[in-house]
């Protein structure tokens, strides 16, 4: 979309199994808690600080009686030390009740001073020829439900990357249960018995619309999902039949990707929340649809902002990261160098690699808007000595401490997961080239903590300047 005026993976919650089966023993707070998968490198076991089970997700610390972590200044830098406490309670359930009523802590890198604000009062913090990027991929409704077309048994599917027209990896489960040749009557939640408009209506559709024996509230659709192949991390090569897009489909059978730590009632996609949730788990600046996850820094940001921004002399501008794996996906080892990113596709437009040049030209700021924006940023200028050309790409740049960064001036994004890669690259962020930066972000979120801000998806604002 480049920078003209815009007009705009998670995985359901399933409650691990008692004792610590499913959990990473490196920092237990991921997406994979639900997943089954295990790290790959033996790491200190955590201890349990809670009794409550509803909970025992997030309130795991380090096992002190384990190996000791070394200084973060010597030596490989290390998952646990990424760990932080986090009261379940400041985890964000719903969203802020508009846009930009969520709160705003300010962090000055040049000397620790942290401010407590609103979110509004970010345009205390631009200047003319400012140049702001954020990131306009559109997240898809990519929680798919399905019956086994043999069994009945049931399977949650959620859409990664589209290789073609009804051509998917995917992550499923069980996924024991997905072996090759299995096919999937994808359903849904709708009150309209009517074939769906873009769906194959031939003789040869393998599902009807409805079928006999479904339960109240749930339709079979006409879409057969098929498992091709698995590759080594277990996830699913799927092709569809009986639409002609699913892509076009999953507005009306999809469920919002939304991560495991908001919980919401599984199968209910036409509910009041899961409603509020297709709104308010999207950028009002949206366009390309191919994200698993929101570029959640972005969500606070409203049309009448957004104008105020620009007449003070902002050039705000877009770069296009579809989240998915390399976003969102767990850190399994226990030191950072050895961990490897998911590639996630991304698009450079020639009006915004042309702003940013100059305004690196001019030393004007460039301030991003959400991790994604600076892996795009930072990836590009990786490749060409600094400078931005565009085009479209894959990336799966890991930033941690000690990193310099070449394009992104200031940063503005949620507050992350513990043990997270976006932590990790925002620690490189407070402190450009070294490795104290680890230790001002989470004396921010400490305080963050004692001053009750919301945490994650759905939570309160950071400013890094």
């Amino acid at each position: 979309m480049g920078c003209a005026a815009p007009r705009a993976p998670f995985l359901s919650k399933i409650q691990p199994k008692s004792g610590n089966a499913g959990t990473n023993p490196i920092c237990p707070i991921s997406t994979h808690d639900w997943w089954g998968e295990r790290p790959r490198e033996p790491c200190p076991s955590p201890k349990l600080t809670t009794q409550n089970p509803k909970l025992r997700a997030w309130t795991f610390a380090p096992n002190l009686d384990g190996p000791k972590i070394l200084p973060y200044d010597v030596g490989p830098m290390r998952t646990a030390d990424f760990h932080f406490e986090l009261p379940p309670e400041l985890i964000a359930q719903t969203p802020a009740p508009t846009r930009d009523g969520s709160r705003l802590l300010v962090l000055h890198r040049d000397s620790g001073k942290t401010e407590h604000r609103q979110f509004r009062d970010i345009l205390e913090f631009f200047r003319a020829g400012d140049v702001l990027v954020f990131n306009n991929s559109r997240v898809i409704p990519a929680r798919l439900r399905g019956k086994n077309a043999k069994s009945g048994g049931e399977f949650e599917i959620l859409l990664l990357e589209e290789n073609g027209t009804n051509d998917w990896w995917a992550m499923m489960r069980p996924g024991k249960r997905a072996r090759i040749g299995t096919q999937i009557i994808l359903t849904a939640r709708d009150e309209s018995p009517t074939t769906p408009p873009n769906a194959e209506t031939t003789s040869s559709s393998p599902i009807g619309w409805e079928r006999a024996g479904v339960r109240a509230g749930i339709r079979e659709t006409q879409i057969l999902a098929t498992v091709l192949e698995t590759n080594d991390e277990g996830h699913r090569r799927l092709r569809f039949t009986g639409t002609k897009n699913i892509l076009e489909d999953l507005d009306r059978i999809g469920e919002v990707p939304l991560p495991p730590y908001i919980e919401r009632a599984p199968g209910t996609p036409n509910s009041g929340s899961a409603s509020q949730d297709r709104e308010r788990y999207q950028t009002v600046y949206a366009q390309p649809p191919g994200s698993v996850a929101a570029p959640t820094a972005g969500l606070h940001f409203t049309e009448s902002l957004l104008e105020k921004i620009r007449a003070l002399g902002v050039h705000i501008c877009f770069v296009t990261l579809h989240v998915g794996l390399g976003t969102f996906a767990p850190v399994k080892a226990e030191t950072l160098s050895a961990h490897k990113m998911h590639e996630e596709r991304y698009e450079l437009s020639e009006d915004t690699a042309r702003a940013i040049n100059n305004a690196k030209r001019e030393n004007r700021r460039v301030i991003a808007v959400g991790t994604t924006s600076v892996r795009v940023l930072e990836s590009v200028a990786n490749e060409h000595n600094g400078k931005l050309v565009p085009g479209p790409g894959r990336t799966n740049i890991f930033i941690y401490p000690p990193r310099e960064f070449q394009i992104v001036n200031a940063l503005l994004t949620n507050f992350h997961l513990p043990c997270s890669t976006l932590l990790m690259l925002i620690s490189a962020f407070a402190a450009p080239g070294e490795t104290r930066g680890r230790k001002i972000v989470l004396s921010a979120y400490a305080e963050a903590v004692r001053e009750r801000y919301r945490f994650f998806s759905y939570g309160d604002a950071m400013l890094i300047l």
